[in-house]
């Protein structure tokens, strides 16, 4: 889809010689119309063989985002170009409390960013240090053919031991991803995926937090340390940045900041509709790119499909610990098992006395619901449904679930512990006076006012 930015980018090139400037606000609102589709593109395909700009340095030319659990790969500026090193291998993942896998992923981690900047070169080495052949997909991003990654149709597969170059120059800034296109079923199943950010040489909107999320879905059977890949529709381990709640680390800002979420989905299967407590935010971008003026959506829930990311931003005015979790409820639990009786409503009676005088240990579970908190700590790495505590008891959550955490006062960026809320403003047992005064009694059931269509009142 061609938008006035693109024209901009045309425009800037044939009066630059190949220069990128990302337009400001007020420029896009004074762009002429969209052109033909063939002129943006010629001018994007005229950028990548173009003298590339200047590389841009953090703290400098852009503000680092800030990747909860995982980290940003380090980078080297040679003759111009900004070079980096990926290393594909092995690594141990703790998910959550008590249960690890040994997954793929690079440099030590899952999910690593890459930050670049709109119009640099980038020199990216991948060392393969994994058992089989893997490639890397530059996702979204406009590069020459031979550079796409993909195994068998643009490369060779980079074979076990062997470092292989990829080169090219960033010709539209965004969140973009990366992931191996070799074996992709195996591959980013075991975790070989992460955040691309490319930050616009001038004139984006200025935040004060901009945070980097990487969702993914995982099939980690109980007992087992390795990923299965060859699940397609029963995953039972959801993560923010390889972490499911709660190993998430809380998104701390201070009150009246502007925040910058950047979400993306690799994993195997799931769409994840992420919903965030309390704020209405601004859907501003994809990995196509920021959206017109007329076309961003105010929401509390964005779906990010997969495949794709979503860009979110919004001003954090109400202070406070505020949920961000995956609305699929399965999605908020750790190591959940989909194949279970259902037990709700059951009256066990005395059975699980019975059943522990041949099996000690037994409970019956999950006749009132899962929130009981269940100890299968017998099963080695198990997360189980041991519940994380909060300030108020028990968080029946897990699994793709963070914590926005809004304060007044911070002295840095660290945890700050749980939100204080102040005199009046917590939901507690209601009074008995309160109740008299209000004509509530908890014994009487309210009837609803029946609809227009309704039976009551046709027959009336």
């Amino acid at each position: 889809m061609i938008t006035r930015r693109n024209w901009l980018i045309s425009s800037s090139l044939l009066a630059a010689g190949g220069a990128i400037a990302s337009p400001s606000t007020e420029l896009l609102a004074a762009a002429p119309p969209e052109p033909h589709p063939v002129t943006a593109d010629a001018a994007k395909r005229r950028a990548l063989y173009a003298k590339p700009l200047p590389p841009g340095l953090p703290g400098k030319d852009y503000m680092p985002v800030e990747a909860p659990n995982t980290g940003t790969l380090p980078f080297t500026i040679v003759d111009g170009v900004k070079v980096f090193h990926m290393v594909a291998m092995e690594v141990w993942n703790e998910f959550c409390p008590g249960v690890k896998a040994l997954c793929w992923g690079y440099n030590g981690m899952l999910h690593p960013v890459i930050e670049a900047v709109e119009g640099e070169r980038v020199r990216i080495y991948v060392t393969n240090r994994i058992a089989a052949p893997t490639t890397v997909h530059w996702h979204g991003l406009y590069v020459p053919s031979g550079m796409d990654g993909v195994g068998g149709l643009t490369q060779k597969p980079i074979p076990p031991g062997e470092t292989y170059k990829y080169e090219f120059t960033l010709v539209e800034s965004g969140t973009k991803m990366y992931h191996s296109h070799h074996d992709e079923m195996t591959q980013i199943a075991l975790g070989m995926t992460g955040l691309f950010v490319i930050h616009p040489r001038s004139g984006g909107r200025k935040v004060d937090r901009d945070f980097a999320i990487m969702l993914h879905e995982w099939r980690l059977d109980p007992g087992a340390y390795r990923p299965n890949p060859l699940e397609m529709t029963d995953f039972n381990l959801f993560t923010m940045n390889a972490k499911s709640f709660p190993s998430t680390h809380p998104l701390v800002v201070k009150t009246n900041q502007k925040v910058r979420i950047r979400l993306g989905n690799l994993g195997p299967m799931d769409h994840h509709p992420i919903h965030l407590h309390n704020y209405s935010f601004n859907v501003v971008a994809s990995d196509g790119g920021e959206y017109p003026a007329s076309a961003v959506q105010p929401a509390t829930t964005v779906l990010v499909p997969v495949g794709a990311t979503r860009t979110v931003e919004f001003i954090a005015g109400n202070p406070g610990d505020w949920a961000m979790h995956c609305h699929m409820t399965h999605h908020t639990m750790n190591q959940m098992g989909h194949n279970v009786p259902n037990m709700i409503g059951v009256q066990s009676g005395d059975m699980g006395n019975k059943i522990r005088s041949v099996l000690p240990g037994y409970m019956t579970m999950g006749t009132t619901g899962m929130a009981g908190g269940m100890d299968m700590g017998t099963i080695p790495n198990t997360a189980g449904m041991a519940l994380p505590r909060g300030p108020y008891g028990d968080i029946t959550m897990g699994g793709m679930f963070t914590i926005l955490k809004v304060r007044d006062q911070l002295k840095s960026y660290a945890d700050p512990g749980w939100y204080q809320p102040p005199a009046g403003t917590l939901a507690l047992p209601a009074a008995q006076e309160d109740l008299k005064r209000d004509g509530i009694n908890p014994q009487n059931i309210p009837a609803p006012v029946p609809g227009p269509a309704s039976p009551a009142i046709a027959m009336s």
